[in-house]
């Protein structure tokens, strides 16, 4: 049985930390101190044995994230054997652009994505020239029709209610020989998924939850109107799960720039930790 990774490559939300004209306390500190940065939510499945590598998500930030995990793992030069993707919302697939001739001139990377996104991809400018040159061929993926990367692992695309514009939206579970994962890195609501997020929960080992906003008090401090984004406030979550976290890790990732959890030495953060849940960090790993 060979060893599977699963590596946080981005935590943030679409924007990233810091945040385009936004000086909020969270990205002045990112500006002045590096280390304070995030890139956008992203995770990758690594099969070190066979050297090969998977992602979840095209984040705008695709050209660090792919950097950091390829340089860690001696895969320097070697594309990820394929991107599955969640939808068309800008955190989420214009990293697609670095695989044209441009840049890397990907030849025939597979992309997985919903029959909207697809579509999107192959007949909207600018993707449809990646699709016409064939740097990426889109192979459509279906609601609970799980994709093998391996005889030990598994992806499996899960619908969720999300705002879509242009596309559908997926969430992702992800089975390897020894643990199971969830990946929900935007809903809008728990309430309007045809599935109880606390059974869910229940059938996994490791979470990766929508953690964009502790409360709805986040948006207030940028003027912005939390009914026209809708996303379950941590707080929220954490209510609902709090009777699972002895048996399942819940980290919350896609944080938002406003989100005071971003602050390790704040009292929020800590709240959060003391109830058992994390907020999610780049670069930690799990063995699945």
């Amino acid at each position: 049985m060979s060893e599977v990774i699963l590596s946080v490559t981005g935590t943030a939300q679409d924007g990233g930390l810091p945040h385009p004209n936004c000086f909020c306390e969270n990205c002045k500190r990112a500006i002045a101190d590096h280390k304070w940065k995030r890139t956008a939510s992203s995770l990758a499945i690594v099969l070190p044995e066979e050297q090969k590598w998977h992602l979840i998500e095209a984040t705008p930030d695709l050209r660090e994230q792919m950097g950091r995990l390829q340089m860690k793992y001696g895969m320097e030069s070697k594309l990820m054997s394929s991107i599955f993707l969640t939808h068309a919302h800008i955190g989420h697939y214009p990293g697609l652009m670095f695989l044209g001739k441009e840049a890397i001139n990907a030849n025939k990377l597979p992309v997985m994505a919903g029959a909207k996104m697809k579509k999107l991809l192959e007949t909207d400018a600018p993707w449809s020239q990646l699709t016409a040159l064939e740097n990426i061929v889109v192979e459509e993926i279906n609601d609970k029709e799980a994709v093998n990367l391996s005889k030990d692992v598994t992806v499996t695309p899960v619908l969720v209610p999300h705002r879509n514009e242009f596309s559908e939206t997926f969430s992702y579970w992800i089975q390897g020989p020894n643990k199971k994962v969830l990946f929900i890195p935007d809903i809008d609501r728990w309430d309007e998924w045809d599935m109880d997020i606390s059974e869910a929960v229940k059938e996994a080992d490791i979470c990766f939850l929508d953690g964009t906003f502790h409360s709805q008090y986040d948006l207030a401090k940028i003027n912005r109107d939390f009914g026209q984004i809708p996303h379950p406030p941590m707080t929220e979550t954490m209510d609902r799960l709090q009777d699972l976290v002895e048996s399942t890790q819940v980290y919350f990732i896609h944080l938002n720039h406003s989100n005071p959890v971003l602050r390790a030495d704040g009292e929020l953060r800590k709240e959060v930790e003391a109830r058992g849940f994390y907020i999610a960090d780049e670069e930690i790993e799990f063995k699945i």
